[in-house]
């Protein structure tokens, strides 16, 4: 659409031209279009400055410096206002998930700090997507770790499904599915069992530790990751994995 109006003409509009690359999928010209474009903005604003004003050197590196400081802090607070799984579907983890070195960590290039709030948005939305399963995997690690440094909350969650088990043997060998009445108020006694036990064992302590530190790994990682097309990262582990076949054989 944004061709539409003139098919010669050989300039678009830069609202078009964005709206265009993300209905195409370019999302990762879009992110280093951004990124060239807010350099090149700063830049243009620092030779603006120092035209007008005489400043010396060292001057002129602080002000780069807090510059960037205070502008990326801008930009990560302002992520605690988006919700990074707006667009996260239950398809998204119904695929494999990408590999662990070359899609998800990547070299050191596939990194880089978010030069406006926008960049950043655009990348935690679409990491998100693409590392679903991976910060899902990640999450269940952390959990496990926290129920490892809180021994208590891991017995109560071994004595809640220790109870549960036993309300089921307990069920099929009493045959309680005829006695519906009965079955339900020791169903609902089993619920308030749990509860307690989940509340004196600190077991949402664990869970809130495992989420605080899977949100804070999520929107760093996705945040600074670079948005690359899922071609080149599946024909990069692809060719990663013939070369280590051909070296083993």
């Amino acid at each position: 659409m944004a061709f539409l109006a003139n098919p010669l003409s050989l300039s678009v509009p830069e609202a078009a031209f964005e709206s265009w690359l993300r209905d195409s999928g370019y999302l990762e010209v879009l992110d280093e279009r951004t990124t060239s474009l807010d350099r090149s903005f700063f830049s243009s604003d620092r030779d603006g400055s120092s035209t007008s004003v005489t400043t010396s050197p060292s001057s002129v590196t602080n002000y780069s410096f807090f510059y960037f400081i205070f502008s990326y802090l801008g930009t990560f607070f302002s992520l605690f206002t988006l919700n990074p799984f707006a667009k996260l579907t239950t398809d998204d983890f119904a695929g494999d998930a990408p590999s662990w070195t070359v899609g998800f960590f990547g070299c050191l290039d596939s990194y880089s700090f978010p030069s406006s709030p926008s960049q950043a948005r655009l990348r935690v939305q679409e990491n998100v997507k693409r590392y679903a399963r991976n910060y899902a995997t990640l999450a269940v690690i952390f959990f496990a770790i926290s129920l490892y440094q809180i021994p208590v909350a891991f017995l109560g969650l071994l004595s809640c499904l220790a109870l549960w088990d036993l309300f089921r043997f307990c069920s099929n060998k009493w045959g309680l599915e005829r006695y519906s009445s009965i079955r339900q108020g020791l169903v609902r006694i089993a619920q308030c069992a749990t509860a307690v036990i989940l509340y004196w064992t600190h077991v949402q302590l664990a869970l809130f530790c495992a989420i605080g530190v899977s949100y804070a790994v999520l929107i760093l990682h996705a945040s600074l990751r670079k948005l690359t097309t899922t071609k080149q990262l599946t024909q990069a582990d692809g060719h990663k994995r013939v070369q280590q076949s051909k070296y083993r054989s």
